[in-house]
């Protein structure tokens, strides 16, 4: 019997600082977009090409990964791919994006520097079919994410 592997790792910058938004149950998620790099050749030559990826953390990593989540910050993230399908004007739309599980927080950012704490050591995290969040994320439940 062979099982199958939904996994994904990116290092990769954030394009804009993380908002963290609750669902009407009360869960907290964010949206980031993380941005990465790769190198390509074109014509003998080559040329670096930005890559931009959504990324939902749920629960708890949502909130205490906030303040640490600034413009520019390079991050890793480690999550699976999930697709998310609806309609719009009778018309299907799809969008794949990473689920998080879990964060570590690398190098500098970009952003402006800010007297904070020093960042936790990779907090623990729960992926959405744990915990305290719903077994599946179903069309009903994504409808309760506030973006």
């Amino acid at each position: 019997m062979s099982t199958d592997i939904n996994s994904v790792v990116l290092v990769g910058r954030l394009v804009k600082d993380a908002e963290l938004k609750y669902t009407n149950t009360g869960i907290p998620v964010s949206r980031l977009g993380l941005a990465v790099n790769r190198k390509k050749k074109v014509n003998n030559q080559w040329i670096e090409e930005a890559n931009f990826f959504d990324i939902i953390v749920w629960g708890k990593l949502a909130e205490v990964l906030q303040q640490y989540l600034l413009k520019g910050k390079q991050i890793s993230v480690q999550g699976e791919l999930r697709q998310n399908r609806w309609e719009k004007e009778g018309k299907p739309q799809s969008r794949v994006e990473v689920v998080a599980i879990n964060i570590q927080l690398l190098g500098t950012g970009t952003g402006q520097v800010q007297n904070n704490p020093p960042p936790p050591q990779s907090p623990p995290s729960r992926p959405p079919s744990q915990g305290n969040l719903p077994d599946a994320l179903d069309d009903d439940f994504m409808s309760e994410i506030p973006f």
